[in-house]
């Protein structure tokens, strides 16, 4: 594995959310002088929070599914400490999601095998559950077989996939497994009821593809989200952020907020500072940047980096409503539960709306919507009442809707003018599913488009990063490590692994190790 050349005692991040802040600590762990810059006034990056009206309370910004906790664990660990040192107490969630569907059934969906099996016997009939036994056998021996050797591992070129006897035998089984097939060939082969396809295979979309033309490596992610746990801390995902941050200070790091970096200074084929958005100058002896790859590749620009030829192709975007509504209205709903995916009858419509490329892009014809309510799993989080809501009187809890979108290089719409009508349309289609109310008394505080993360510099307007396509996969992905810079590691989603709050929190890992060797 190449590492960084030369003095690496002090280090500076780029970027103070999962990522940043995960290679902060494993940096901090080995001694080394750390200094995280972030331009918010807050850590937390994609896992961050809004405010609502006169601060009555704070909503998740962005990721609401958290898996594999122990990640965060292991970047504690490297500086001694532990969640419970740092205030981060983190729940199982029973079940994971409830999926609704257009035909009116409904199915939990269960970590556990027992439940889950129990519940598919009840939806699709015995021979299902039988057939989702061998599913969950499938996915658990695709992410055991790819973990280590491709996703927690750093590449320097695609050969280091057959460097070595093991990685060659892990690649053939890989092969024999169906991984480099399509994930929704390989699912329906061995469950044959369409609802439950879809439980297993719509997680392609975090990758940034229809499960139709996703590769069947990433039935990993189904297996992270539908056997090994869906997980919530006590007051909400950006504690996850304020947690790594309190543990990274409490080491001895230096974490600077409110600081935007907007240059590099070069010093031939390295990086000597980061200059400040006020003209701060912030020395170091290797950097690594966190940042969308649009910014990244603008910070690089003057140096002597030499650019990626190819252009990359960029996710699907999302349309996210976040506010309160009324316990009185919201616990009427058949669906109780913390996450809940709402289907539409459309699937395969959905994925070519969401995914057309070159502007043909549309949003959904009949949308597939993510519904998050957090005081299902922690009561703690109700609003006593919405004081500048007079109208909407007793406890409220949060609500947060999320619309996959295309984005704008799919579908250059004007989301500042089409938001209102989008809103007022989802909540119609909600309505007429059964959330009666939500029209009229949903209160929404802050709207997410792909108009807002194109303003904060994320490429084509998407939360998501580049797509997962096969020549944006694994060693194909854009590397941590710059070619014609030094002392420069990448981290975040954009790069090696990928998307995701796992993935995000190991690629800082991987940067960190890049440096520390």
């Amino acid at each position: 594995m190449k590492t960084i050349a030369g003095k690496t005692e002090h280090v500076v991040v780029v970027g103070a959310g999962l990522s940043g802040l995960s290679a902060a600590l494993h940096l901090r762990g080995t001694g080394r002088s750390v200094t995280v810059v972030e331009q918010s006034s807050e850590p937390g990056g994609r896992v961050g929070a809004y405010a609502g009206p006169d601060n009555q309370y704070r909503i998740d910004s962005g990721a609401t599914v958290l898996t594999m906790p122990d990640l965060i664990d292991d970047a504690l660990r490297a500086v001694g400490t532990d969640r419970d040192t740092v205030g981060l107490h983190i729940r199982r969630m029973d079940p994971a999601y409830h999926a609704r569907y257009a035909d009116g059934t409904s199915i939990n969906v269960h970590s556990d095998p027992e439940a889950m099996e129990a519940e598919v016997r009840r939806v699709c009939g015995d021979d299902e559950a039988a057939r989702y036994r061998q599913l969950r056998t499938w996915l658990q021996t695709m992410f055991e077989t790819e973990f280590d050797r491709f996703i927690a591992s750093n590449f320097d070129s695609p050969l280091d996939l057959m460097n070595s006897s093991s990685a060659a035998r892990d690649m053939t089984k890989l092969v024999a497994l169906g991984g480099f097939s399509r994930l929704g060939r390989q699912v329906a082969k061995r469950i044959h009821d369409p609802r439950l396809q879809r439980i297993f295979t719509f997680q392609a979309l975090y990758a940034g593809m229809p499960p139709a033309k996703a590769l069947g490596v990433y039935g990993a992610i189904a297996h992270m989200d539908t056997s090994l746990g869906v997980y919530y801390p006590d007051g909400g995902m950006h504690n996850i952020t304020k947690a790594m941050a309190e543990a990274f200070v409490n080491a001895g790091g230096t974490l600077k907020l409110d600081t935007a970096v907007t240059s590099l200074e070069a010093q031939g084929t390295r990086v000597a500072a980061a200059i400040t958005e006020h003209g701060d100058r912030i020395s170091g002896d290797s950097f690594v940047l966190t940042a969308d790859l649009p910014i990244v590749d603008a910070l690089l620009a003057p140096t002597s980096a030499r650019r990626p030829r190819r252009r990359l192709r960029w996710s699907p975007s999302a349309f996210i409503l976040h506010g309160t509504v009324p316990q009185s209205v919201s616990s009427l709903w058949d669906a109780q539960a913390h996450h809940t995916i709402d289907f539409g009858d459309a699937w395969d419509t959905t994925f070519k709306e969401l995914t057309a490329r070159r502007g043909k892009g549309r949003v959904m014809s009949d949308p597939s919507l993510l519904i998050t309510r957090p005081v299902i799993t922690d009561p703690g989080l109700a609003v006593a009442n919405r004081h500048d809501h007079p109208d909407s009187p007793g406890a409220h809890e949060l609500l947060s809707i999320l619309a996959p979108t295309p984005n704008l290089e799919s579908a250059p719409l004007d989301w500042d003018k089409l938001g209102p009508a989008y809103r007022d349309e989802l909540l119609g289609v909600l309505e007429n599913r059964g959330y009666k109310g939500i029209a009229e008394h949903f209160v929404v505080d802050h709207v997410d488009s792909p108009g807002t993360w194109l303003r904060q510099g994320m490429g084509a307007g998407t939360p998501f990063s580049a797509a997962h396509t096969f020549p944006q996969t694994g060693p194909f992905r854009r590397r941590n490590l710059v070619k014609g810079i030094d002392n420069v590691v990448l981290s975040g989603c954009g790069t090696t692994p990928g998307v995701g709050v796992p993935t995000t929190i190991i690629s800082g890992k991987l940067a960190a190790r890049r440096i520390t060797g």
